[in-house]
Order: structure tokens, then C-alpha cells, then sequence
């Protein structure tokens, strides 16, 4: 049972990391795609987990080369460059916050959302 409610809680956070993304993508880029929006959500969640257990650890470079690799996957799927990528990113993150603070409103307490680094 513990095995299926990880998977329930790895999709559901994984669909609030997407919308994120896809709030982002379509504010900043003008790309309307939910389904490209999880795409990118689990390739940047796997390359944060990565990049983040690697060299994560270096006091602050860790930090940075992590963040930096996130953006990369953001650049590397959207439109518009380095900049974009970063407002894509700052939207995502507001975005599920926004979420996350009215799932907590409704008493759905999700622990974070896979996609979106530091929610």
C-alpha cells in the first residue's frame, strides 16, 4: 500500500510541478501545451535530482550549477533563451504556490510538486 501511495503522490505533485510550468510557458512564451509541460516537468525533476546529488553538495556552486542545470532543461524545451527561461521558472513557482496554498486552504496538504525546484 506505502507503494502506491508514493506513485499517487510522485503524479499528483508531479501534475502541480506541470501546471506550473504550463502557467509559465504560456504567460512568458505563448506556449499552450500541458501535456509538453509534464514532459518537461519530469525531465527537470530527474535533472535536479541528479545534478543536485552530485555536486549539490559544493557550498553554494552546488546551488548554482543545480539551478543552472533546471534552466537549462526550461531553455532547452521553450522558446526565448536564458530569460525566458528564468520568468518561465519565477511564474511556475508562483504559480504552484498558489496552488499549494489553496490545497492547504481546502486541507490537501501535498508535500511540494515535482518540476518546480524549492516548492
Amino acid at each position: 500500500m506505502a507503494v502506491i501511495n508514493s506513485i499517487i503522490v510522485f503524479v499528483v505533485n508531479l501534475l502541480i510541478g506541470a501546471l506550473g510550468i504550463y502557467v509559465g510557458a504560456r504567460v512568458i512564451a505563448d506556449y499552450d501545451d500541458y501535456t509538453y509541460a509534464i514532459v518537461t516537468a519530469l525531465v527537470g525533476a530527474l535533472v535536479w535530482t541528479i545534478v543536485g546529488s552530485t555536486i549539490g553538495q559544493i557550498p553554494f556552486l552546488g546551488a548554482v550549477l543545480t539551478a543552472l542545470a533546471y534552466l537549462a532543461i526550461i531553455n532547452w524545451r521553450y522558446p526565448g533563451g536564458w530569460i525566458n527561461a528564468l520568468l518561465i521558472t519565477l511564474v511556475a513557482w508562483i504559480a504552484v504556490l498558489v496552488v499549494l496554498y489553496l490545497l492547504a486552504v481546502l486541507g490537501l496538504t501535498p508535500s511540494g510538486a515535482v518540476g518546480v525546484p524549492g516548492v
